[in-house]
Formats: C-alpha cells, sequence, structure tokens
C-alpha cells in the first residue's frame, strides 16, 4: 500500500513534530512504532503507565431496536444479553467456524452497539456484518473515520485519568470505581467521550473514545495535569506487553483457519443463545481432538523464537510452530505463544524450537506468561 493510500491519525503530527516518533505501516494506517525505545516503553507500562494511540482501531456503531438481536446472529456472542455500560470479547466467525476477527463490543449507554474491530479487518468486518443483520431492524455505521483512540495503561493509570479527566462531568472516584470491562459517557470540554476500562497490556488501564478534532486536545490534557510518569508507547512495546499477557494478535494466533477451540476461546462462543448464528452448524459436534492447540512456551538463555519457526518433539520432528515470540523484558527469558498437537501440548513438556538452525530448549506454561499482582 502506498503512503497515499495509507490512513493517518489525527495525532500524527504531534507524534512526528513534538514527541519524535518512529512510524510504521500497519493494518493500512502510519502508526507509531516507537518513540524511544521498545524496552523503556515497555517498562513504563508494567511500573507507572503509558500512553497509546489506537485510532487504527476500527469503529463500527450498530443502533436500532433490532440491533442486539442482529449482532447475536452475526457473532459468536450473546451480545443481546450484554447489560448497558458493560463490555465483551467476542469472535466473527466464517461458516466454516474459523476466525475472521476478534472484537470487543460496549452495550454503551443509550442502547447502541458499538463493535472495535482490529485495523486490517475493519472493511471487511463492516462488510459482513452489514450483510449478516439485514432483515433485523438495525443500522450499522462506519464510525473508524471520526472516532480516535487513546489509551492510558499501566499501575498508575486510574490516579493519571482521574487526575486529567477532573474537568469532565466525571469525577475521580467514578473513574475509579469503574469496573474492568465497563464503560461509561462523560464531557470534556464540550467534547463528548466513552470511557472504558479495558486494555490490551495485561495491566490496568483505561480506552478513551473521542471525536477526531478532539483528539489532540485530551492527550495533550492527560499528558500536562499529571506530574506522574506517562510514557508515549507505541506498536512495538504494545506487542510485547500483550504477549507476555498471554492476549491473541490477530494474524498471529487468530485467523480464519483458526477454530476458537484451538485457541482456548471455546468460552466465547455461546451456544445457548436462542438464535442461530454464523459459524454455528460447523461448530456444533465438531471433532476437535486431533487439532493443534494454542500453548505458551518458556525458554532458556537470551535467543527468543519467532513467528514460523518450527517447534520440535525429542526426536526432532516438526509438532507446531511458533505464532509470536519475544525475549520478555519482565520476566528476562524467551516467552512464545505456538500451536501445538494436542499430544505435546500439556504443561511441563520440554520440547525445542528451531532458532535459524539451531535448537533451543522450551518448555509447554500455562498462559498468560505475566499476570499483574
Amino acid at each position: 500500500m502506498s503512503g497515499s493510500e495509507l490512513k493517518h491519525s489525527p495525532l500524527e503530527q504531534l507524534h512526528t513534530e513534538v514527541l519524535g516518533a518512529r512510524l510504521t505501516d500497519f493494518g493500512g494506517w502510519r502508526m507509531p512504532l516507537r518513540y524511544t525505545s521498545d524496552l523503556d516503553e515497555h517498562r513504563a507500562v508494567r511500573t507507572a503507565a503509558g500512553i497509546f494511540d489506537l485510532s487504527h482501531m476500527g469503529e463500527i456503531r450498530v443502533r436500532g431496536p433490532q440491533a442486539g438481536a442482529a449482532l447475536d446472529h452475526a457473532l459468536a456472542g450473546h451480545l443481546s444479553a450484554v447489560p448497558e455500560g458493560r463490555a465483551r470479547y467476542t469472535l466473527l466467525l466464517n461458516a466454516d467456524g474459523g476466525i475472521l476477527d476478534d472484537l470487543v463490543v460496549y452495550h454503551i449507554p443509550g442502547g447502541d452497539y458499538l463493535v472495535v474491530a482490529n485495523a486490517a479487518n475493519t472493511a471487511v468486518d463492516l462488510a459482513e456484518i452489514t450483510e449478516r443483520t439485514r432483515g433485523f431492524d438495525a443500522e450499522v455505521l462506519d464510525e473508524t473515520d471520526n472516532t480516535a483512540l487513546i489509551a492510558v495503561q499501566g499501575p498508575r493509570a486510574a490516579d493519571i485519568m482521574g487526575n486529567a479527566l477532573s474537568a469532565s462531568n466525571l469525577d475521580p472516584e467514578e473513574i475509579d470505581d469503574l469496573p474492568y470491562y465497563w464503560c461509561r459517557f462523560g464531557k470534556f470540554q464540550g467534547d463528548a467521550f466513552l470511557l472504558a476500562r479495558t486494555g490490551y497490556t495485561g495491566e490496568d488501564g483505561y480506552e478513551l473514545y473521542v471525536p477526531w478534532a478532539a483528539a489532540e486536545r485530551l492527550w495533550r490534557r492527560l499528558r500536562q495535569a499529571t506530574e506522574m510518569t506517562l510514557a508515549p508507547c507505541g506498536l512495538a512495546s504494545r506487542d510485547t506487553l500483550r504477549l507476555e499477557a498471554g492476549m491473541p494478535l490477530y494474524g498471529h494466533e487468530l485467523s480464519a483457519d483458526i477454530r476458537p477451540s484451538q485457541a482456548g476461546l471455546g468460552r466465547v462462543v455461546s451456544f445457548k443463545k436462542d438464535c442461530d448464528f454464523v459459524g454455528r452448524s460447523a461448530l456444533e459436534g465438531r471433532d476437535g481432538s486431533a487439532d493443534r492447540v494454542l500453548v505458551g512456551l518458556a525458554g532458556e538463555g537470551r535467543r527468543a523464537a519467532r513467528a514460523g519457526y518450527p517447534v520440535l518433539d525429542a526426536e526432532g520432528r516438526t509438532i507446531g510452530e511458533v505464532t509470536s515470540g519475544v525475549l520478555s523484558p519482565t520476566l528476562g527469558h524467551p516467552v512464545a505463544m505456538a500451536y501445538l498437537d494436542p499430544g505435546s501440548a500439556t504443561a511441563g513438556t520440554v520440547l525445542s524450537v528451531d532458532v535459524r538452525g539451531a535448537a533451543q530448549p522450551y518448555t509447554v506454561v500455562p498462559l498468560p506468561f505475566y499476570r499483574r499482582a
């Protein structure tokens, strides 16, 4: 994709001219890869807080009297049962039960639903949801190009967010008491925003959906309204944070060829809801006992396994493939996620990964690798 075809965040000029960010092409957007160093940004989130521009994510609003029923049919989860003000992680499946995308859906106060899609999948998700909701009294709107998304993640996130938004109609205690995976509307200097206690780092944190024109003002407010550390963080540190937290990434752990049960997401699929949904017939009663399954791998030394590297058993036979891997900044040793043959996927199993021709020892471990205290 050429530079002229890429989409640009409303914060891009701030990132480059003020903060010195290095940008990268990601999901059809030009987004910050890093500002200082990946390690410093990662550690800032684990020890204090980091601020991320996530405006590349897709925002799809579904509204109308049958919006919940329409999403019950379109997606794997039971969205009509989600109370207003709450969010749910769910999946968009194809007819074969493969994963087209993983999503967060907010049943926002007032009754509408906000579907948040991965950047590279937004166009596909929009087309699929639009088609699947035909026949329902519901309207599907693409709000990606007028919605910016800013995340504040880390153990100091609640204090920072409460301080920065003290001039809004939400008081600090209300922000601090917001439960995980809940959201509420606020207003700051005339601009409405949606505040959600969600994130993709394994730390406490918030995601702030704001009008495009208000993004820079709110970003600056978040950084200036507090004396606490709030480091700008890019996509590179976000990836190492989510990997330590055992969170899947579409295009790595998730794809149209992967079924939810393989990825440990069988719980996300609601077979109890009283309606058909795309992918249901393919998954119900399916024998997946021979399918490869997603596991965590913990390594030794300093050489990290990377996506695509083969996983080998004691006899040197390939029994899986790494989907994501890194030398963990928090733990100090290599970690990876991989799909393995089920006979080799038991925690404690000692295997090896072919790291550029050298077999490196790895052990199957439970996910996540890191869990905040």
